[in-house]
């Protein structure tokens, strides 16, 4: 019979090896139909039940799980980008937590009705591919690359200058262009420099806004002098008759990462938790003592006071703070590594959310509390509040929790940036016999491992990361949405599947989902949106040239259907 625009179809017969999904209608071409090629929960339930040494280790409990939200959430950020959002929000920085929080819960709930019914790798990949289509799945998988690889590599970078940090606390000091890429390290320098002539003013208070608008306005003014002390601070050899530039600590710090998630899934756990519980402890210590120098006046008396920009000061806030949140997510990529996916996963995600998110606004009490918001340092806010109490051992400790933050990160983002090639590869669309090549003894996907360690080690250091930075989070904000429409899609089609979670009040969670976190793609600005069609035109050539052809999904399916394909069904 001939099918109307946009109904779902169903291929059945034995001449299948696998009952396949797609989206058919009347007025498309067969190629046309095909490239919205849906994989069906059967077959996604089949393999999550696939067992031996070809499989992924089932190992991971809800304690692990838990611990790798946590890992991946709390960094730098935390330590870091409060001082910004105070400079918005003021006091009301804690509301700004709130609003951030709210909108990774809705993702994060979404999240954990697909990762409970489809307990396999490939996290926004493998859903998009059950709801939305194979172009659609191919789409979100490449884009999931910008989180989680790029994203490593940036942490890798971030990494470093905390661990110069440290090593400047022991007195040991690196050369500049072994410390950072080239480009970075000349900036540092010439931002050194600077640094010097702006503290030669008396007026100026060093970490104050009046001091930071100074210094780069003597960076921009690039004179001659500037640049000369520069390239002499840098210190750079040559190689062709060109400076070169190589981060050192972030070359090793990936290396040594992908070494331990090559051994194994427990073993990366195991280590993972340890360093959540270095840095969870720290982040008590901090509330903890920080609690202690608390003025509540510093709060304010009355909303005008609380948020002194208003409700769009308490957004704005949000908007920067929001990436303090990135990487809860990947807990969905180790699906196929825990023992009780169906009730363990959903716990993981929303467990780790809810920790943090109360941990960040009690952090963010205890900063506004301490200094006025109008005296919050931009640069290291908690740190510098400790220090100008003569705390400078409690500045040393949060240095050690960045450390140990950013560590756990960098683990959590390759583990889930190797879980997605190894799920897109199982289904055809990368090599299978490289990407989804599990060791017999250590049951990881140990070939794709060492690629993206490598690749995650080289970017991060030679490469300057403030772009790809901005480029990780459109495309964390662009697989949030997508899973957020494809929940609603899936109640459509498969209302009776069953579901060891559900989403509560959708279709509601799931729009607000998608308006908040498009309002913040949106806040990053059209160069970002512009880089992000960029990289996915690539993953396109990709797509069309070798993984549509090898698809295990299509070739199930009998390759083209016949625009009415008698043996069709409709579901």
């Amino acid at each position: 019979m001939a099918g109307r625009a946009g109904t779902a179809w169903v291929l059945v017969g034995s001449h299948a090896p696998r009952p396949t999904a797609m989206i058919y209608c009347g007025h498309c071409t067969p190629d046309m139909a095909n490239l919205l090629i849906r994989k069906p929960l059967s077959m996604l339930t089949a393999e999550a039940g696939e067992a031996g040494e070809r499989s992924l280790k089932r190992t991971l409990g809800v304690f692990q799980l838990t611990a790798l939200g946590v890992g991946a959430i709390i960094g730098a950020g935390i330590f870091v980008l409060s001082g910004l959002g105070a400079h918005y929000a003021g006091p009301g920085l804690m509301l700004s937590f709130v609003l951030s929080g709210l909108g990774c819960a809705f993702a994060g709930l979404c999240y954990a009705e697909f990762a409970a019914m489809i307990p396999l790798a490939g996290s926004a990949y493998t859903y998009a591919y059950a709801t939305l289509g194979e172009l659609f799945a191919w789409i979100i998988g490449w884009d999931l690359t910008l989180e989680y690889a790029m994203g490593a590599s940036t942490v890798s970078s971030g990494w470093s200058n905390h661990f110069i940090e440290l090593l400047d606390i022991l007195h040991i000091k690196m050369p500049l262009w072994l410390a950072y890429d080239h480009w970075t390290g000349l900036a540092m320098a010439e931002k050194t420099i600077a640094r010097e002539i702006a503290m030669a003013d008396p007026s100026l208070v060093p970490g104050t806004q009046a001091f930071l608008t100074r210094v780069s306005d003597i960076v921009a003014a690039q004179s001659p002098d500037l640049v000369r002390r520069g390239h002499e601070l840098l210190g750079a050899p040559r190689l062709f008759g060109s400076e070169i530039g190589f981060n050192l600590p972030a070359f090793l710090i990936a290396l040594a990462i992908t070494a331990i998630l090559v051994i194994g899934i427990k073993e990366s756990a195991r280590f993972n938790a340890t360093i959540v519980v270095v840095k969870v402890s720290v982040v008590l210590f901090v509330i903890g003592l920080g609690a202690m120098y608390v003025h509540p006046g510093n709060w304010g008396h009355s909303w005008s006071t609380f948020a002194p920009m208003g409700f769009s000061g308490v957004g704005a806030g949000a908007a920067y703070i929001f990436f303090a949140y990135i990487g809860f997510d990947a807990v969905s990529t180790t699906a196929q590594e825990a023992r009780n996916p169906q009730r363990d996963l959903p716990i993981g995600i929303i467990a780790s959310l809810l920790i943090c998110t109360v941990l960040y606004i009690a952090v963010a009490g205890v900063l506004t509390g301490m200094v006025p918001w109008q005296n919050v340092n931009i640069e290291a806010p908690i740190a510098r509040a400790f220090m100008d109490r003569g705390l400078n051992v409690a500045a040393d400790v949060i240095t050690l929790g960045a450390l140990a933050g950013l560590t756990s990160v960098m683990l959590v983002m390759l583990l889930g940036q190797t879980r997605v090639l190894y799920a897109m590869a199982n289904d055809g669309l990368l090599p299978k016999k490289f990407f989804a090549d599990i060791h017999p003894r250590f049951r990881t996907p140990w070939k794709n491992t060492i690629l993206v360690g490598l690749l995650a080690a080289v970017v991060g250091s030679v490469t300057p990361i403030d772009d790809i930075g901005k480029m990780v989070n459109i495309g964390t904000l662009l697989a949030f949405v997508i899973v957020c429409i494809a929940i609603m899609f899936l109640r459509r089609t498969d209302p009776h599947q069953p579901r060891p979670f559900r989403t509560p009040g959708v279709p509601v969670v799931p729009i607000l989902g998608i308006l908040f976190n498009g309002y913040m793609m949106y806040k990053l600005g059209w160069v970002n949106w512009a880089r992000l069609f960029g990289w996915l035109a690539i993953g396109l050539v990709v797509y069309f040239t070798y993984s549509r052809h090898h698809s295990r999904v299509r070739q199930a399916a009998g390759g083209n259907l016949p625009p009415n394909p008698p043996s069709l069904k409709q579901d």
